[in-house]
């Protein structure tokens, strides 16, 4: 069953953890085993997976993209995002994660983030559990 979630970003670029966000859909949707594929319909913004313990891991995350991906270069997309089109194909729109006993089978240190380039938006991810043998 596919599963839409609202995401609040408050800042331009940011990363939010939506792990525990991801895993009550789950248990909601009485998902056990199998895979979780996580969805982000919106062209400047995106999903990854990455470490969730140190907060200091998404301030470089976000500056390293900001410094590969300028906001101020002379794009020829007009509308003044183009910087957050160009984020959001380099970090990706969707995730494939295993599901263990209606967990996300993550790594010790691993979180999801919904990744926001041109925000603050109210966002939606799209959430699909696909069942296992």
């Amino acid at each position: 069953m596919l599963r839409y979630m609202d995401v609040k970003s408050s800042n331009r670029n940011e990363l939010i953890d939506i792990t525990r966000d991801i895993e009550k859909q789950l248990g909601n949707a009485g998902a056990k085993d199998g895979v979780c594929y996580v969805y982000v319909p919106h062209t400047t913004a995106a999903v990854t997976i990455n470490e969730g313990a140190d907060p200091s891991v998404k301030t470089d995350i976000l500056d390293s993209l900001s410094r590969l991906v300028p906001r101020d270069m002379h794009y020829r997309h007009a509308e003044g995002n183009a910087d957050a089109h160009v984020k959001s194909t380099i970090a990706g729109a969707s995730q494939f994660i295993p599901v263990k006993g209606g967990k996300l089978a993550l790594g010790t240190w691993q979180s999801v983030y919904f990744c926001e380039f041109d925000g603050p938006r109210n966002r939606r991810v799209a959430i699909q559990f696909i069942p296992g043998d």
